[in-house]
């Protein structure tokens, strides 16, 4: 092998190293700009019970700004709670992170900025220049939570007064509360049986106020 085919192929070799280099100098790039370029749940701070009109206002800012193809769902996590009063049952919602709205986006400078400047928004969960995505385990368990229904009953009642009871053993008797437990929606109430007063712990749902 002649001195100038030695260099000729060491020249080959050298620019097939080269092009290895940069083939993987861009597949991380790609790499690095198809994360930089995901979509990600953000979890955004609001003043208290702003959170409906931060929604309305984000919407607008994105329709306006035409970030669309960058911000592409704003969520107030609510639950709808069932109430009984006054023997009727009446539907409310109730936000489950009060101060608090989620926004799927992708996050760079711009999207970051139409986000941070809406009114009533106070700032990204995370540190004020880099937010931190939430992990999409506990955007599933907020979705879940915000389909489900419970049920909470209130009654306008206290210790003294007296109650028609409408269903279980007692059903027909008068009781007179002794204490009521709001946070259980239960109450203790003398229920007179044969003569005696007898304590009975009784459900909202089993009684009617008289």
């Amino acid at each position: 092998m002649t001195k100038k085919q030695k260099s000729m192929e060491e020249q080959l070799n050298e620019d097939l190293q080269a092009e290895k280099a940069e083939a993987q100098s861009d597949a991380e790039s790609a790499e690095k700009q198809s994360k930089k370029n995901k979509k990600r749940w953000y979890i955004v701070h609001t003043y208290s019970g702003h959170e409906n009109k931060v929604k309305v206002n984000l919407e607008k800012r994105i329709e306006y700004m035409n970030m669309g193809e960058k911000i592409f769902r704003v969520e107030v996590p609510q639950k709808t709670v069932t109430q009984m009063k006054a023997g009727k049952k009446q539907e409310r919602e109730e936000k489950i992170f009060p101060g608090y709205v989620l926004v799927e986006m992708i996050m760079d400078e711009d999207s970051w900025y139409v986000v941070r400047h809406t009114a009533g928004v106070t700032k990204f969960v995370g540190s004020a220049k880099k937010p931190i995505p939430a992990r999409d385990s506990e955007i599933k368990k907020i979705i879940h939570r915000s389909s489900s229904q419970t049920e909470k009953i209130e009654l306008d009642v206290k210790a003294g007064d007296k109650v028609r009871i409408i269903s279980g053993p007692f059903a027909d008797f008068i009781a007179d509360i002794i204490e009521v437990y709001p946070d259980k929606s239960k109450l203790r109430a003398n229920v007179s049986i044969f003569g005696r007063e007898t304590p009975v712990e009784l459900e909202y749902k089993q009684i009617n106020k008289i």
